[in-house]
């Protein structure tokens, strides 16, 4: 299972996701699910992925192989973050067509799903959630984040506390809380914890972080956390009875 974040603010946008992969309970391991295509000064975009790991590594693959194709379209050369949104959904139709057509036995549906977000010069900051069919949805105002893969243990602490005008600050503790609730409760979701907050109109990534296990501003943030949650409890109004 995994775990990512993709957020949309007024000030930017982050990006956030476990690494840990599975195959049964005894072949667990670490593999990126960030991936990072940057121009400086051009373009900044940022991909999360979820789901089979050898399906969504296959469609990074092909996004980085047409970079330095002469001539193809690519996340380097499109106009917009909208046909950056259609390239990956290009991408994930043409390795699910490709892996039906080498299977005699079934047809094999595409198990997984992206986040993306950026900004190419010219355009403000966006953010989309692309799903398995490869059709997709942009954020907004109403719609502000989206998470893909254990997303349920995550979910209330972010609707509670982010807004569009959050600041990138104080929103990013709100995500790294969410991913330290998720581990709590799923251990199909762990560290290491990859995050990016890029600041809008910059155009270029100053701010990223890995987050290994036993990370000492990981390990405070869990203990206020906990420490703030408990206090919080002891304070509520006693129930009468």
């Amino acid at each position: 299972m995994t775990y990512c974040v993709g957020v949309m603010l007024e000030s930017g946008l982050i990006f956030a996701s476990d690494s840990r992969t599975h195959a049964g309970i005894d072949n667990v391991a670490s593999f990126t699910k960030l991936s990072l295509f940057e121009q400086a000064d051009q373009r900044v975009i940022v991909l999360l992925s979820s789901g089979n790991l050898a399906s969504t590594q296959a469609v990074i693959s092909t996004l980085r192989q047409n970079e330095v194709r002469p001539d193809c379209p690519s996340l380097g050369n499109a106009e917009s973050m909208f046909d950056a949104a259609l390239l990956v959904s290009d991408a994930m139709r043409l390795v699910n067509q490709r892996d039906n057509l080498q299977t005699t036995t079934k047809a094999v549906d595409f198990n997984g799903s992206f986040i993306l977000g950026g900004q190419i010069r010219g355009e403000p900051p966006r953010l989309f959630r692309i799903y398995s069919e490869g059709n997709f949805i942009e954020a907004g105002d109403q719609t502000p984040y989206f998470q893909i893969g254990e997303t349920k243990y995550g979910k209330p602490i972010i609707d509670w506390a982010i807004t569009r005008s959050s600041t990138l600050n104080d929103a990013t503790k709100c995500i790294l809380v969410s991913f330290d609730s998720t581990m709590r409760s799923n251990l199909s979701v762990g560290m290491p914890i990859d995050l990016i907050c890029y600041q809008g109109d910059s155009l270029a990534v100053s701010m990223r972080r890995r987050f290994d296990p036993g990370d000492s501003y990981f390990s405070a943030l869990s203990k206020e956390w906990n420490a703030g949650i408990c206090e919080v409890l002891s304070e509520l109004t006693d129930l009468e009875w």
